[in-house]
């Protein structure tokens, strides 16, 4: 692209001034994020996420982290908790939490995950409490505010999971929780781990990737963000909104490293049992592809 120096901009040259203005616009038009819709993408993501071992792994430690934490706090308050999924996708998750008898609030930018979702959920349980909203997170408390079922309660438990990686403005969303939260409440944030995509094409030799500082996944396809939220941003954003960290873990610790199947690597129940162990120890769970952040008020 042909640049302009800078002597010449002035307002003494309109054709020069015009030319810089819409070089100006071109730029930003090209830096311009929205919030992803996988809409389009719907069964490509059910498979590439969840059709396999990698989504063994990922929801055996949610699981794990989820069940545990919410049990304790249904039992302290002494009552089914009242929880909301923001960005929730396909929600094996909240489902699994709306058949243990907690009222769940499920929402998604996307139509067709949600519709899966829907089905899942009718499979399991036609009965089951769950309210769907299909809508932008940034619409969806215009709605919670209309719905006179729920008495203008807050949510005990808010999840977010792979969802900061794909908002134009991640950080924004913080806003969000801390007006939907109740006092005692806690969120889940599950998050894309940048470190991850580092290390693994310093494993596989992708030092040409590495060096291109413009590299950018084809998000039409790709699952892979190209603006993930460092682990350092989330820990700076919950103590600027008074949360506590009460558990980390990492999401695929090890699987996704291994370029060949040997050993354990041949036997997925062993992979899952190994990456639960290790999923909580440091320094490996800093190596997760993803990562999962418990806080709370």
């Amino acid at each position: 692209m042909q640049t302009i120096p800078q002597d010449t901009k002035n307002a003494d040259n309109p054709l020069l001034e015009s030319a810089t203005i819409s070089t100006q616009q071109t730029l930003e038009q090209q830096d311009a994020r929205t919030d992803r819709n996988f809409d389009t993408i719907a069964d490509h993501f059910e498979k590439k996420v969840y059709g396999g071992l990698k989504g063994e792994i990922r929801l055996a430690v949610l699981r794990r982290d989820i069940f545990e934490y919410s049990a304790k706090m249904s039992e302290k308050l002494g009552r089914p908790l009242r929880i909301l999924d923001v960005g929730a996708g396909l929600a094996q998750i909240s489902i699994e939490l709306a058949t243990q008898g907690h009222s769940l609030v499920i929402n998604d930018i996307s139509a067709n995950m949600l519709e899966k979702a829907k089905v899942s959920a009718a499979q399991i349980d036609k009965a089951l409490d769950i309210t769907w909203y299909v809508c932008p997170y940034q619409d969806l408390e215009d709605k919670l505010n209309k719905d006179k079922s729920s008495n203008g309660a807050k949510f005990d438990l808010i999840l977010s999971h792979a969802l900061l990686e794909w908002l134009a403005e991640p950080a924004m969303v913080m806003n969000f929780f801390d007006r939907q939260l109740a006092n005692h409440g806690a969120i889940s944030l599950c998050f894309y781990n940048p470190a991850s995509f580092d290390y693994r094409n310093l494993i596989m030799g992708n030092f040409n990737l590495l060096d291109n500082t413009d590299y950018k996944a084809d998000n039409k396809k790709s699952l892979t963000p190209n603006h993930p939220v460092a682990k350092e941003e989330v820990d700076a954003w919950l103590a600027a909104h008074h949360y506590q960290t009460v558990l980390t873990s990492g999401l695929r610790v090890f699987h996704d490293y291994a370029p060949l199947k040997r050993g354990g690597h041949n036997h997925p129940d062993a992979v899952v049992r190994m990456e639960l162990r290790y999923s909580q120890l440091e320094p490996y769970k800093w190596l997760g592809r993803y990562l999962h952040v418990m806080a709370t008020r």
